[in-house]
């Protein structure tokens, strides 16, 4: 590229010239290319070792004049063709222009001004499209691509200097960690070790320090393992292949590429080692933090945070901490854990106004809300800016209708605003009030010890309430967090539900879309709807509020809603029993977004298909267990228990395995302090049965004794009837089990394992989303492979190997691009034999990568016809069943099976219309013309059995084939003679195939006669004579019995001709020149001049008769011959037969092919062109 002119002092010092000229100098730099000796070599090392390859590209251009000894660069370039076409250009434009100049200093002003003219160009052409990236990180990504062979569409996030460690020996180099890869390249005195690995590979990914590996990094893959150490900032490096990875699992689980977030917003100035995409991917890092933190929705985005003072009119002082802002809220957390959360949401907010500075409170900002709270900030570092990006929010922030917060005041079951639409357009009591509450309106007062209880605890809450607010804007404390502990009251039970887990924001900012979701899915019928209607009646069916219809309605209104807005989901089991838990003590649109929040935010990926989340977090569970439990854990690992019990647990928070009054209070918890809670109770379950636990012998005691245990956690404060509990057989016996307090097991799974904290078992959900998603694709490889193993004739090892590659392909078109989004190939509901599934473009690549009958340029045309016949519902897209029968027909299939394939992809629907033009000719060749004006009789049972008959299965044979026409199989013959170009027999299979053409011509002649002969209708005489005159132009000089033979036989003569002169793939190199012998060693005759039957085997077919001849032959439209004369004729040369019958060998063709992805290479550096060899 063009670079603003800079001088050189030293112009030869590790350069050398190779093209020069009076005014400019083209140089290589040593170690680059051809040569170079032990100099050559210390310079390629020191640049890897350096990056100094990042900043000075291996080739470049000087300015000089004269003789002087000032130099100036004008251009550099990555490559020989590159800075060629900049010498060129200053050749051709330049050098004649500047031998007008007398003055040396007025040619270099010229030149520099020149230069910086085409570069202002430039950038004015691409300044709206240009990044923010500087140039050496453009450099380096263009190092990349060129190293390791990636297309443009693949972005470098960033590169680290560091050591691979190859064996014991360090390879000192550079790691380039890119969206979809992470490579590596080192080049040490001319030994080049290149690494590629695909994030979607990574089956581990861990730091650790040893004193083998100090600081280093471990990525494993299935296969192998990477150790990379000498990072400058290991926790940086770290932190972003675990992003990298944490994308690539996700693309795995909804194959969903990456896309760059455009509207971020752009940095003050161009840092100097940090992409756009490292910004992109750091800014996400902290959006999904704050999210996780303040539990809000997944379109929030951090817009900043900044140190400051909040302060507490409940405590007299001010908390240190930070203030965050995003475009829809205003949220403080204390630097003390659990100290004060408070989060404000901008609709609420009425005013923002700096407040008067003084020692005491220095920079403050007051911020009033419609609820009459007031806030105070202070120590703010940039209070003027602050205020000013809050304005702007508030002004785009849109008006609420109601001044004071929808839950301010409320009580449970009591009509909210939002609910209005759904009460208008459902007239149920679901829609106002939550189901407890209708069933208890009637129920006596109790006026017990529990009620009191109750009461007090209701007390409770409403003096915090007006200590520390009430609604979205209350004051999170220490006191907050207490409080829950001991208990919810019923009456408040859904209204804190909704505050704490986000839900009542997300519900206050979508009023009416709940009741439209309820519209938009009532009378659908989808596999979700079905399933939801199967497990309706099994939803806490011992709960009188589930035992009549108004119950069950309710449930399904909220199901199928949901299942409406998330299809991606759906539905999935246990939904049932956490919903029907919601709708008790909330209203149908409250519990619709508490279950938004559960699915979306709280327990990610736990309800899709394959409930990767609960799976994730089991594994978390275990890892927890091995931690905390050492001793049990080892036993329950023998007796493979931990990952029976623990999926119901996670999946149903408790609710499927304990009493609901007790089970009720875990979900409190959850709700206020997350899925930290549920693990610190199962480990507390686990430790008060260590002993009996491990004097168990198999799983199924243990089971006994964990079922027992939580079927007998009792809640003795609870003010609601007894509700049966299904596991209740389960406590049989002489002597019943003792009673264990829910309170009690909460309080001692705090003291016992109150330590564990968010973001650890973050970073434990990392490394088993990793485990567990790959586990999923193993399983699902499995799967595929015993599906189809009986039906193909493949060994397991060879279906797996196709497996790999065929995913391969699809997940490429994830991130690199292809017709159709992967999303729209991908559906999870369906088998995973049909979920993988690629398009016609990846299918031609896996085809030619695989396939046997290659055919030089006519492959991609074959390979189109094969994807034709194999696409059965003609989406344009096959699964992995469609791919392997395509294939298993050329590498297993005797002779009759191969050619029954090759003659099915030169008939319709295989071959398109614009490759067989007398296709309609062909199908009404083969259909009875019956005489006008006749009536017969309609014999209704004929037409039923002829159903019956047509419904039996029945196996497709050669008879059942289609018959073939004239061009479709001048088409045949074109393939069949492309197929044996490569062959090293191909002399006697060109002979061949002339004597079955002209020997399959001849029959289909006869054929014709008889089919002529035998039907009774008109025949047209002009047409019939047709073919006679343009045999006779082709013969002139032999008269033929028939003369349409003989125009037949020229037209696959012609045919033949046309694909022997098809044009050959370019050579890439100049060196490499076909001797003409490999040319010259056929004789060339006229096509004209020569029957098919005569060819000999030093024979080539060249099309030259003439255009006259070319136009007289036409196609006979009554010409056509069946498969099984095609076979018959073929059986008749025995290299066809020897070919035919020949073995393919798949294990060399995916050898070839998997190293064409190989992972690792280590090369000897000589030259350009070897380095281009090797990228490809």
């Amino acid at each position: 590229m063009w670079i603003t002119p800079e001088e050189v002092l030293l112009a030869n010092a590790l350069w050398v010239s190779e093209r020069a000229n009076p005014f400019f100098i083209l140089q290589r730099r040593k170690g680059h290319g051809k040569g170079g000796g032990i100099t050559g070599l210390l310079v390629g090392t020191m640049d890897v070792v350096l990056d100094s390859s990042a900043r000075v590209a291996p080739y470049r251009i000087l300015h000089q004049t004269g003789d002087s000894q000032i130099f100036c660069s004008i251009a550099c370039g990555s490559s020989r063709k590159e800075i060629t076409e900049h010498w060129e250009w200053l050749e051709t434009n330049l050098l004649q222009t500047l031998s007008i100049f007398d003055n040396n200093e007025d040619i270099t002003t010229f030149v520099k001004g020149k230069i910086s003219g085409i570069i202002a160009e430039e950038n004015k052409s691409k300044a709206a499209l240009e990044d923010e990236d500087s140039g050496k990180f453009r450099e380096a990504e263009l190092k990349m691509r060129k190293l390791f062979g990636m297309p443009g569409e693949e972005k470098l996030v960033n590169y680290y200097s560091c050591s691979y460690w190859k064996g014991r020996v360090p390879r000192q180099g550079w790691v380039y960690l890119s969206v979809n890869h992470l490579c590596f390249y080192s080049l040490l005195l001319g030994k080049e070790v290149t690494l590629v690995v695909q994030w979607t590979e990574v089956t581990r990914l861990e730091k650790n320090a040893t004193l083998l590996f100090p600081e280093s990094v471990r990525v494993s893959t299935r296969h192998t393992e990477h150790y990379f150490s000498m990072f400058l900032n290991v926790n940086d490096t770290f932190k972003l292949m675990e992003q990298l990875a944490t994308i690539a699992m996700r693309q795995l689980l909804d194959n969903e590429g990456f896309a760059a977030d455009h509207s971020l917003p752009k940095a003050c100035k161009t840092l100097k080692n940090v992409s756009a995409l490292k910004r992109d991917l750091d800014a996400r890092a902290k959006n999904e933090r704050y999210r996780a933190l303040f539990r809000l929705t997944q379109d929030e985005r951090l817009d900043g945070h900044t140190d400051c003072t909040l302060w507490t009119p409940f405590a007299k002082m001010h908390i240190v901490g930070q203030l965050f802002v995003s475009n829809n809220y205003i949220c403080f957390c204390s630097r003390e854990e659990d100290l004060c959360q408070l989060i404000i949401p901008l609709r609420e907010v009425s005013i923002v106004e700096k407040a008067d500075s003084s020692s005491v409170l220095p920079c403050p900002v007051s911020i009033s809300t419609k609820n009459k709270m007031t806030f105070l900030f202070a120590n703010l570092k940039d209070r003027d800016f602050l205020v000013q990006r809050i304005s702007d929010f508030l002004q785009r922030t849109p008006e609420s209708g109601h001044s004071v917060s929808q839950s301010e005041g409320r009580c449970a079951g009591s009509p909210s605003p939002s609910t209005t639409p759904l009460s208008s357009s459902l007239p149920t009591p679901t829609a106002t009030q939550s189901l407890l509450r209708i069933y208890q309106k009637d129920a006596p007062e109790e006026h017990g010890p529990k009620a009191t209880k109750e009461k007090m605890k209701e007390e409770s809450w409403n003096i915090h309430f007006l200590e520390f607010g009430r609604g979205v804007c209350m004051y999170r404390t220490s006191k907050t967090r207490e409080l829950v502990l001991n208990g919810i009251p019923e009456s408040l039970r859904g209204e804190l539900w909704l505050l704490f887990s986000g839900a009542q924001n997300e519900m206050d900012t979508h009023p009416g879309y709940y009741a439209e979701r309820v519209e938009q899915a009532m009378g659908r019928c989808t596999l979700a709807t079905e399933e939801i209607e199967r497990d309706l009646h099994r939803s806490m069916p011992e709960h009188h509020a589930f035992q009549n219809e108004m119950g069950i309605a309710a449930l399904r209104r909220v199901l199928t809603a949901y299942a409406c807005r998330n299809p991606g989901i759906g539905y999935c089991q246990a939904m049932n029993i956490v919903t029907s838990v919601l709708l008790l003590y909330c209203t149908e649109e409250e519990a619709f977004w508490l279950l938004v929040a559960l699915c979306e935010r709280m327990l990610p990926d736990y309800y899709n298909t394959r409930v990767v989340g609960a799976l994730v977090d089991q594994g978390v569970f275990e890892e927890l267990t091995r931690a905390c439990l050492p001793f049990l854990y080892e036993h329950m690992q023998e007796l493979g228990v931990i990952s029976t019990i623990s999926l119901s647990w996670f999946l149903t928070l408790f609710l499927s395995v304990m009493p609901f009054d007790s089970a009720v209070l875990l979900v409190d918890c959850f709700f206020y302090e997350g899925i930290k809670v549920i693990f610190q109770v199962a480990l507390a379950v686990l430790h008060a049965n260590m002993d009996t636990l491990l004097d168990c012998n198999d799983e199924g005691e243990a089971m006994t004794i964990l079922g027992r245990y939580l079927d007998n956690v009792v809640n003795k404060q609870t003010v609601s009837p007894p509700i049966p509990h299904l596991h209740a057989l389960l406590t049989s016996g002489d002597e019943p089990p003792p009673q264990i307090d829910i309170f009690q097991l909460i309080k001692s799974s705090c003291e016992k394992f109150g330590s564990l904290r968010a973001d650890v078992i973050e970073q434990m959900r990392f490394h088993q989303r990793l485990k567990v998603i790959q586990s999923l694709e193993d399983t699902a490889k499995r799967s595929v492979v015993r599906a189809i193993m009986t039906d193909s004739a493949f060994s397991i090892e060879e279906l797996e190997e196709l497996y790999v590659h065929f995913k391969a392909k699809h997940i490429m078109s994830c991130y690199w691009g292809a017709s159709t989004t992967a999303a729209e190939r991908h559906d999870p509901s369906l088998p995973y034999l049909e979920q993988y599934r690629i398009d016609l473009g990846q299918f031609c690549q896996l085809f030619g990568a695989l396939g046997t009958w290659l055919c030089g340029t006519h492959t991609a045309t074959l390979a189109a016809r094969l994807f034709r016949l194999l696409d059965m519902n003609k989406d344009g897209l096959i699964n992995f069943k469609e791919f392997v029968t395509g294939l298993s027909g050329m590498y297993h299939g005797d002779m009759t099976e191969k050619l029954k394939l090759l003659y099915n992809l030169h008939l319709p629907p295989a071959l398109c219309p614009e490759e067989a033009e007398s296709a309609l000719e062909a199908t009404q060749l083969f259909t009875d013309d019956t005489p006008q004006g006749t009536h017969t009789h309609i014999d209704y049972k004929y037409y039923l059995r002829m159903w019956a008959m047509e419904n039996e299965p029945k196996k497709e044979t050669i008879k059942d084939l289609r018959r073939m026409n004239q061009e479709q199989f001048i088409e045949l013959c074109k393939t069949l003679y492309n197929m044996f170009s490569e062959d090293p027999l191909e002399q006697e299979l060109y002979h061949a195939i002339a004597t079955v053409a002209s020997l399959l011509l001849r029959i289909g002649e006869v054929g014709k006669k008889f089919t002529n002969n035998g039907a009774n209708k008109p025949t047209d005489t002009t047409n019939a004579q047709a073919p006679a005159p343009a045999a006779e132009l082709l013969q002139p000089e032999k008269e033929e019995p028939n003369g349409e033979s003989s125009s037949g036989q020229s037209l696959v003569c012609r045919a033949l001709a046309e694909a022997q002169l098809e044009t050959p793939p370019q050579q890439t190199s100049d060196e490499e020149v076909k001797d003409d012998t490999s040319v010259s060693s056929y004789s060339m005759v006229s096509t004209g001049s020569l029957q098919c039957e005569d060819i000999a085997d030093d024979t080539v077919l060249i099309g030259c008769a003439g255009d006259q001849q070319r136009r007289g032959s036409i196609l006979d439209g009554d010409w056509s011959i069946t498969f099984e004369q095609v076979l018959a004729s073929m059986l008749t040369e025995p290299p066809l037969v020897d070919y035919f019958e020949k073995k393919g060998d798949i294990q060399a063709r995916m050898a070839i092919c998997k190293m064409q992805r190989k992972v690792e290479r280590q090369v000897s550096l000589s030259s350009d062109h070897e380095l281009a060899q090797l990228s490809t």
